[in-house]
């Protein structure tokens, strides 16, 4: 699983390239679901010229609501990848989109078999329990395919006073995750890259 605090198929070709290839990816799968109500082909066409740059078959799969969500053809599709990206803005709707559906059980059971589920952004915060909410940086549910920590996206974007008050609600490991950086579990285990910082130290996690 990778975290990535933002620029999605702009600013981590590097360690993109390395995490297909550990799960010996040839083709990943784009959900944009977070951008459903901004311009997720913006993220579709970033996404093409990215698998262009890195040798990657992308397929989008435009889960955008619930039903798209509970589709088996969808949830097929999760589940015959080797690589699930994440991306979008909005945390929230990701979240109401995918929690308890058929797509959701097929990411945790790509993860199980060890393909790669990444996230980027807001959507990497969706994927932690507890996610960060966006509207106040406090707290809430999230979907649970990272436990034990929470994730501060696009770090650099906010103010000290904004990100000392949300280290004080954490009640688990927080991970300031600026753009470009990323924190990443490979066999039960986290490892930061880039300029992120983790406020409490990450524990093992079950291997997935």
């Amino acid at each position: 699983m990778a975290l990535f605090g933002g620029g999605p198929f702009t600013n981590n070709d590097e360690l993109d390239a390395s995490l297909l290839a550990d799960a010996g990816a040839s083709r990943a799968v784009v959900l944009p679901t977070a951008d459903a109500f901004e311009s997720p082909g913006l993220l579709v066409s970033a996404a093409t010229t990215w698998g262009q740059r890195l040798g990657v078959d992308v397929e989008p799969l435009m889960v955008l609501q619930r039903q798209d969500a509970e589709a088996a053809s969808a949830a097929q599709t999760v589940g015959s990848a080797g690589a699930v990206y994440l991306v979008g803005d909005s945390s929230m709707h990701l979240r109401s989109v995918l929690k308890d559906t058929a797509v959701l059980r097929s990411l945790v059971a790509l993860l199980e078999r060890g393909g790669l589920v990444a996230a980027v952004g807001p959507s990497a915060a969706a994927l932690c329990d507890p996610m960060l909410d966006q509207r106040g940086g406090a707290f809430t549910l999230g979907l649970g395919l990272a436990t034990g920590l929470a994730v501060v996206p696009e770090a650099e974007t906010w103010t000290p006073e904004r990100l000392h008050r949300t280290r004080s609600l954490a009640d688990v490991p927080l991970v300031e995750l600026p753009t470009g950086s990323a924190a990443v579990r490979r066999n039960g285990h986290w490892r930061l890259y880039g300029d992120a910082v983790s406020h409490g130290e990450l524990e093992a996690t079950p291997s997935s």
